[in-house]
């Protein structure tokens, strides 16, 4: 598993040596969950709370592996049933170009899961296309 070097009793705040901030009063309900999640160990978040993460380009160079294990763990039910919208893949598929640039292993990995997958809604198929066409040359 691509995860399974990770300290996953530690939280993103620790893991970067970076402490943010208590966020403004007046602060999004966004600003305040992302701070709030920073501070949680990787291990005790929720699939939700990754994707949350992961769309705001937090703790990526961590929650990546961790992400792309669990798609690639339900792919096969997910396959089976149709998979259809789900946000974390949305969440992985739209990271920028350099994201995976950097790591080529994890965009192979994420291109290898989502062959796996059926019936994938025009919205994710998009994504998707995106994906490997921004990439081809790494996948």
């Amino acid at each position: 598993m691509l995860s399974d070097f990770m300290v996953r009793n530690r939280s993103i705040e620790e893991l970067e040596g970076d402490r943010w901030p208590i966020p403004p009063a007046d602060s999004t309900s966004l600003v305040r969950n992302v701070h709030d999640l920073r501070k949680r160990a990787i291990k005790d978040l929720t699939v939700e709370d990754i994707r949350r993460l992961i769309a705001q380009d937090i703790g990526l160079h961590w929650l990546l592996p961790v992400a792309l294990d669990f798609l690639r763990e339900t792919a096969p039910q997910e396959a089976a049933a149709g998979w259809y919208d789900d946000d974390l893949l949305s969440a992985v598929l739209s990271r920028r170009e350099s994201v995976w640039r950097n790591a080529p292993q994890l965009a192979r990995h994420l291109d290898g899961t989502v062959r796996m997958l059926t019936d994938l809604s025009p919205y994710i198929q998009r994504e998707v296309d995106d994906f490997r066409t921004n990439l081809s040359d790494l996948l």
